[in-house]
């Protein structure tokens, strides 16, 4: 084993011995593979570093993760097996080409976007699951049978149109809004396929000509006759509030309104895509890298409302905690979303804001 600066562990090293505070209260159990909220509270307790185990990982460790994933299986195998998501699944499945043919058309062929026809692309699915939980769950579950570019648009359109939704903007807007994030990658039809499918890491030259493709994204659509908002997104999706975007480096207000909430959508998409995700995405583990990271890079009023809308969605939710108790969500905590309040089976409270050493590890 080994010591790691806290601020050098991330999600998927397991501890050796238990991380304790200044004060003796446990925070991290032994032999627990970390996740962001894990490290999130070692960071608020101020803790400098922890002991990381080397090679081989303990049984109880292995145990531990086997039981997570057959709870993480258990609700993904329900939510896949619904007369919902199988309709969901076959319409999913239509829009993604249809997309993808769309975009292939206009790039190579040059013929005219039908903005009409790509609208109702993303309308019809999202009429059908408007509800938060039935899109993200939905969405999540699709990301184990497809994960093409394409299908990413797909999704952060959705996601982008109910961020909209939640800010009240009218329909004309919200067309806007999901319109712009169907194409926002739409540049990354001009960079070589064997890049953008790359299963391991880019290397630097490959990451910076993929950053290329918001600039692509731009001088594709420029001339096109879509709104200059859409053009907007494409160009500065990436930007972030605080400067540390590209490809300009655009700062707050500077940033288009709509490019952000695309961005919000965009990296949750991604995010919850990462192969350390894909045991199952807890939307708490979510909320927690998205603090991590930084929230001054979005936006307040977006990603804000973003995460308490998440996290509000679980509300009444079966959830198992880190020490393999469950409950139901009864509360959300405002000023710190992942600690809500959990009714444990036996009719107990748990408020996680005063059990730093638990949280939650899973919906099931």
């Amino acid at each position: 084993m080994h010591t790691v600066a806290t601020k050098n562990l991330h999600p998927g090293m397991v501890t050796a011995t238990p991380v304790m505070s200044r004060h003796g209260q446990m925070i991290v159990e032994a032999h627990k593979m970390l996740t962001t909220q894990m490290i999130a509270h070692l960071e608020f307790y101020g803790i400098e570093s922890a002991r990381i185990i080397d090679g081989a990982l303990p049984v109880d460790a292995i145990q531990s993760m086997a039981e997570e994933k057959e709870a993480v299986d258990r609700y993904s195998e329900r939510v896949r097996n619904s007369k919902e998501f199988k309709v969901f699944k076959a319409n999913y499945e239509k829009k993604v080409p249809f997309l993808e043919k769309s975009i292939n058309d206009f790039v190579t062929k040059n013929i005219p976007l039908d903005q009409e026809a790509l609208l109702s692309c993303a309308l019809d699915l999202f009429a059908r699951h408007s509800t938060t939980i039935s899109m993200f769950d939905m969405l999540h579950n699709m990301r184990k049978i497809t994960d093409s570019t394409y299908a990413h648009s797909l999704n952060v359109s959705l996601i982008s149109r109910m961020i909209g939704m939640w800010q009240d903007y009218n329909a004309d807007d919200l067309e806007t809004l999901t319109l712009g994030g169907l194409l926002h990658d739409i540049g990354k039809s001009k960079i070589p396929p064997e890049i953008i499918n790359k299963p391991g890491r880019l290397t630097p030259e490959e990451y910076e000509l993929v950053k290329k493709h918001s600039e692509y994204g731009y001088e594709l659509l420029k001339n096109q006759n879509v709104s200059v908002r859409i053009k907007k997104i494409a160009l500065t999706h990436h930007e972030r509030c605080d400067g540390s975007g590209y490809p300009i480096g655009l700062i707050g207000d500077d940033i288009d309104d709509f490019a952000n909430i695309v961005a919000i959508a965009d990296v949750y998409d991604a995010m919850t895509a990462d192969r350390c995700y894909r045991r199952g995405v807890c939307p708490f583990e979510v909320i927690a890298t998205f603090e991590r990271e930084g929230l001054g890079k979005y936006k307040p009023q977006f990603i804000t409302s973003f995460l308490e809308h998440i996290a509000n969605t679980y509300i009444n939710n079966d959830v198992m905690l880190s020490n393999g108790m469950t409950g139901k969500i009864v509360l959300i905590n405002k000023h710190r979303l992942t600690r809500p309040v959990v009714r444990l089976e036996d009719g107990k409270f748990i408020n996680l804001e005063k059990r730093p050493e638990l949280y939650v590890q899973t919906i099931i």
